[in-house]
């Protein structure tokens, strides 16, 4: 029985977590699989990438049965455990073109953390994202109180981290953190649907922006004025610019190939 596999679907690659029976607890091989397509998006076809779930729960994060186990450990053992999936996070932030959660059910723990690493967030309406370590005696990992602090106002992060109150994925979306809102089961069509519209931009383009926005939340604004600078000094001669002026001018859509 396998835990995860990845889709080729043309110009997309989708990660699907298949740990149904345990509510899409994080496995060896959905984490690898992450990893995987990270490596593949770098085919100049593939234009996105969608983590999604075969069961009804996205991803419940760190199987308690399996972290157990590690009670046992030296500090230094446990620590290379969870670099094992800050390497994950990693490969989401620094994967070539967009990735795209697809959440049904929900994201809790290290799912939470896996999901606002991704760029594009599609979430059924009655999916929930929770980060309860607390209840656990645990502490988030998986770079989740950076991304809460980059994404929530603090008194919600807060409320979420020292609480571990799971917050409805329509108070996600009210507050920005959630792109798309679905009708439950309709979340993976939605990320599809996103995935449409950024097949028809232009990739290289894309990956810039996606990289400039990244940086801008550890830069300066004086740092981040001059990474635009660079950026746009390059692009304005690029093969992309050519072609999307030319069509502009000339009332046309932009042949990106």
């Amino acid at each position: 029985m396998t835990h995860a596999r990845i889709e080729d679907r043309g110009d997309r690659l989708v990660v699907l977590n298949g740990n149904a029976a345990r509510r899409g607890a994080l496995t060896p091989e959905f984490l690898d699989a992450i990893t995987a397509a990270a490596e593949q998006a770098l085919a100049p076809r593939i234009k996105a990438v969608i983590l999604s779930s075969e069961g009804p729960f996205f991803c419940a994060g760190g199987d308690l049965n399996v972290l157990i186990t590690r009670q046992g450990l030296a500090e230094d053992d446990r620590r290379a455990q969870i670099d094992r999936l800050h390497a994950r996070i990693r490969a989401i932030r620094t994967c070539p073109v967009p990735v795209i959660a697809a959440i049904e059910g929900g994201a809790a723990g290290a799912g939470l953390s896996i999901a606002l690493a991704c760029d594009l967030i599609v979430a059924a309406e009655d999916a929930k994202f929770t980060a309860a370590y607390v209840k656990a005696g645990l502490v988030p990992d998986g770079g989740l109180t950076a991304a809460l602090a980059r994404i929530l106002p603090r008194p919600l992060s807060m409320e979420m981290c020292l609480l571990g109150r799971p917050v409805t994925a329509a108070r996600m979306a009210a507050l920005g953190a959630v792109n798309l809102l679905t009708a439950p089961g309709g979340a993976e069509a939605g990320a599809m649907e996103l995935a449409d519209a950024l097949a028809k931009g232009p990739r290289n383009t894309q990956g810039v922006i996606r990289s400039m926005v990244a940086r801008a939340y550890d830069t300066t604004e004086a740092e981040q004025l001059d990474i635009e600078r660079d950026a746009m000094g390059r692009a304005t001669g690029s093969a992309d610019a050519a072609e999307g002026i030319a069509a502009f001018l000339e009332k046309r859509a932009p042949d990106w190939s």
